[in-house]
This record gives C-alpha cells, structure tokens and sequence, in this order.
C-alpha cells in the first residue's frame, strides 16, 4: 500500500556509518537524501534497500533479518536483500535498493540501482497457458508470479467477482471503519492486468471442468482451453436459515461488494447486531462501533475465540469490546429476524436496523468434485500443491495440504497463507517442483488493538502466556502433546517473526 517514501529520520547515510558501529546481524534506518533507507550487515556484507515495507507502510528496522533477507514486523512479509525484491506475500512490490561502498572501513551509501530485469524462462516443458480459476487472493497472486518468474505464455484469470483482485482483510477492518480510503482496496491498478499480459475476466464462472480434454465450460457455454490449471475459488459464507434471514438489511461480509452494501446501511443505521463472534463478526463489531453504530454480537459460544486463542484471551477481547460498548448475548443464538430487531433462543429481542451474520465460511470445492479431483473437507493436493490429477493445482481456502509442522494436513482460510500458496503453486506450475512450507499467519485488528497469529493449532491442550494481556504485551504459545503448534502476540512484533523462523527451521530440520 505504502511505497520507499517517508519522512526521512536517523543518519545521512550517504556520509558514512563506521563499520563497527552495525553489528553482524543489525540493522540501522537512515536515509540518502529524501529517502529513508535500511542499512543491513550480514557477516562482512551490507546492504542498503527501502526502509519501508510496500504492504502498509511498516518500518522495516523493526522487523528481523534472516538469511540475506528482512521480514516485516507487522504482517510478515519478507524481502531479499541483494535484491529489493518481495519474496513473501503480503507484499507485492519491490523495496529500492542503492550501491554500497566502503572506503576506509567506512561504508557509504551511494546511488539508487536499477530494478532488476524481468526472469526469462525456457519454453521447455513448460504449459503454453495457463488458466486461474479465481480472482482472490491466490489466483492474483499465482498470476502475479507467473510474469514475475518469466512465463510468457497466456494467463487467463477468471473470477466471479464484480472486482478486480482487492484488499480482502481491509473489508472487515479499515475499509468498513471508514479509515481506509477505497483506493487503497485494489491489489493492482486497473491497468496493470493489460501491461502484464493477464486476460482477468470479471462476473464470469465456470460451469465444468474437462480434465482429459484439458477445457473448462463457462456458464455462458464458452469453451477454454489449458495447459496447466489451478483452481483458487475460495470460500463463500454459511448462510442462516432462520426466518428473516432474507431481508434486505440482513448482510454477509466476504466480497468488495459486500462491504460496500454494509457502508451504504451505516449511512442510516443505529443499531446493529451481529449473529457470531468469529474473527469477522468481532472486527465488524470493532468497524462499526467506529462509525458510532450501537451493537450487539449474540453467539453460541460463551467465550468469544475460546476454541482458537483460549479463555483468557477470549475473555480479554470481550473486555476490549466492552469498553468500547458492544453487548454481547453468548451461549444463545438468533432464532428470527425481523425488519427491527433480533430474537434469540434465550428469549431476548434485540433492536437493529442492521444485521450482520459471521457465522463463518465454507470451501468452494463444487468444481474439483465435478472434475474427479480428491476431496477431503477441501481440494487435497500434495506439498506442491498439485491435486490427484496431473496438470491441476489447487491454492487459497479451498486447498488442503500436508504440514510437516503439525504433520497433518490443513485447510487454512487465511489471506497470507492464501496469497503465499499462489506463488508457490504458480512455480510449481514452471516446474520448480518446491514444497510448500511456509507457515501459516494472520492478523486480527479490533479498534486499536492487533493480534498476530503465526502457526496452526486446530486442537492445542495447552495455552502458555508469557506477560501481560491487560498490558498489551504478551506472547501466547499453544501446545498440543507438550510441542508449540502456534504463537500469537500482541505488542511483541519481533517475537512472532522469531517465532515462525523457529518454525520454519524445525521444518527445515526434518529435511535433513
């Protein structure tokens, strides 16, 4: 979202630092001129790059180096340091890059260098074309990565969505709290499909896949052809069926369109509730008590996120929400809804003019059923993410793959992960044969608080807390069998990049 230009702080770089003033492994934030710059030493190297993350503007001095590489202290992105360029996902776009030199020990920071060309890639064994089925976050991504590796072939992305790719995170968070502006939602500019050789189709679904011809039927009766084909359809929300559920105040929220719709209700109404107390439903709880909408979240649970974060931090949002005057009515659910209010089983009738159901999600796997592709609760695909049908990868919400981590397979409905997933899956499609490994992560933001997730723990037997959850400065490990599955943190960004590196060297460590 953010680019390398901010108001430039800490030393003229361009002066010179004393070696000895970086220590092997240290990081210092500077600047050349206007432009704030990171100064990085590993071993005798150094490296100087943009000193802001181009996801949403993050300092990158705060984040950890890795390798020859830094990671982003607030969503994990990641960054090479010889080359500026955005090797994980949530990122997108490059950092800039400047020549180092030194001279009498003392390194200085020179001119900006050139972005570094486009890869070109053999045509050899690779498909002609390839077609995405799904305009999310995975299927944007894999597009993205098949120019970016230097596919030259076509890359057809179809999506059901009225949007081009966007933010999907933002929508329950800043786009729907009114504090992100709606420039900020799509991944790409409108032109940037056309420059890069990307056929996105919009408002258009498949209706069948043909494996052994390698051809999709579109519901217009359209035929396309592929090569390679990766299926990134995503999840849509579970619907309530309860009387009412149909009226036109009554909102889902998974798509641009759906969030936009909530907006537009915002404008006149007073009184909202929220039927589930799922990530979603909490954040929107969080956006519209930021447009001064009064709330009530009614769920069936009688902690809210007991099952992911544990009760004491279920109890801790609870408080967080509180203080900002949102009701809650838990261990009920809604039985009706009418055009003014809410009826719960526990008796209660609750005002709104605004309803908003999160209820949670499920996979959008109609296509690879059809297709003769394994199901198991999910597309099952193995570490390169290729389904039982050769020629047919499946990415996003919809995949669910072996983890070495936990050692079992997992289905995870994060944006990250998701994004993380094209990217592997488009150089997998080229050939490059990698297992998928990352680990998973997300991010939660309710008013001015933000939770960082990293790991999987769908069944965990302990929860340990290290600090304070009042103070806003904790660590919370989650274990199953006395192993760590999972970290979540709040106001410790270094200690969860420390943890998925710790993460990725136990993986890493299984190889050997």
């Amino acid at each position: 979202m953010s680019s390398d230009s901010a108001q430039p702080t800490g030393p003229d770089l361009r002066q010179g630092i004393a070696f000895d003033d970086l220590p092997d492994g240290g990081m210092l934030a500077g600047h050349a001129g206007d432009e704030p710059v990171l100064l990085a030493r590993q071993g005798e190297h150094i490296f100087a790059i943009g000193a802001i993350c181009t996801h949403y503007g993050a300092p990158l001095a705060d984040g950890l180096l890795v390798g020859e590489t830094v990671r982003c202290p607030w969503h994990h992105a990641c960054f090479g340091l010889r080359s500026g360029e955005a090797l994980r996902a949530p990122a997108l776009n490059p950092v800039s890059c400047w020549r180092v030199e030194r001279r009498d020990g003392i390194p200085y920071v020179h001119e900006k260098l050139e972005t570094t060309a486009p890869r070109t890639r053999s045509s050899q064994h690779v498909p002609r074309s390839v077609v995405i089925v799904g305009g999310g976050a995975a299927g944007n991504a894999a597009a993205e990565t098949l120019r970016k590796e230097g596919f030259s072939g076509s890359i057809t992305l179809l999506s059901a969505d009225e949007s081009a790719p966007y933010d999907r995170p933002n929508l329950s968070k800043g786009f729907l709290a009114g504090t992100a502006e709606a420039d900020w939602i799509p991944l790409r500019s409108p032109d940037f499909y056309k420059e890069h050789g990307i056929d996105l189709r919009l408002a258009t679904r498949v209706a069948a896949i043909d494996p052994a011809n390698r051809k999709l039927r579109l519901t217009d009766a359209s035929e396309l052809a592929y090569d390679a084909l990766l299926l990134a359809t995503g999840a849509e929300p579970v619907r309530l069926d309860i009387p009412g559920s149909g009226l036109p105040h009554v909102h889902y929220l998974r798509t641009l369109a759906d969030s936009r719709a909530i907006v537009a209700k915002c404008r006149d109404a007073r009184r909202a509730v929220v039927i589930g107390a799922s990530f979603i439903g909490l954040e929107v709880a969080a956006s519209l008590r930021a447009r001064t909408i009064e709330v009530d979240v009614a769920a069936p649970e009688t902690i809210p996120m007991e099952r992911i974060l544990g009760p004491d931090a279920g109890n801790f949002l609870r408080r967080i929400h509180a203080e900002h005057g949102v009701k809650f009515h838990l261990g009920t659910t809604a039985t009706s809804i009418t055009e003014r209010s809410v009826v719960l089983k526990n008796g209660e009738t609750l005002d709104a003019d605004l309803v908003v159901i999160g209820i949670g999600v499920r996979p959008l796997t109609s296509l690879a059923e059809q297709a003769g592709l394994s199901i198991d609760r999910g597309v099952t695909v193995n570490e390169y993410l290729e389904t039982n049908v050769p020629g047919i990868f499946a990415a996003g919400d919809i995949a669910r793959w072996p983890d070495r981590l936990t050692g079992e397979s997992i289905r995870v409905e994060h944006f990250v992960v998701a994004e993380r997933q094209g990217q592997t899956a488009a150089r997998n499609i080229l050939g490059a044969h990698e297992r998928f490994d990352a680990v998973p992560f997300f991010w939660t933001e309710q008013y001015d608080l933000a939770i960082a997730y990293v790991g999987h723990a769908e069944r965990w037997d302990k929860a340990n807390i290290d600090g304070s959850l009042d103070a806003r400065d904790c660590a919370i490990s989650y274990l199953r069998g006395g192993k760590t599955l999972a970290v979540a943190t709040i106001g410790r960004d270094r200690e969860s990049l420390e943890a998925e590196d710790a993460f990725e060297q136990a993986i890493a460590s299984q190889q050997r």
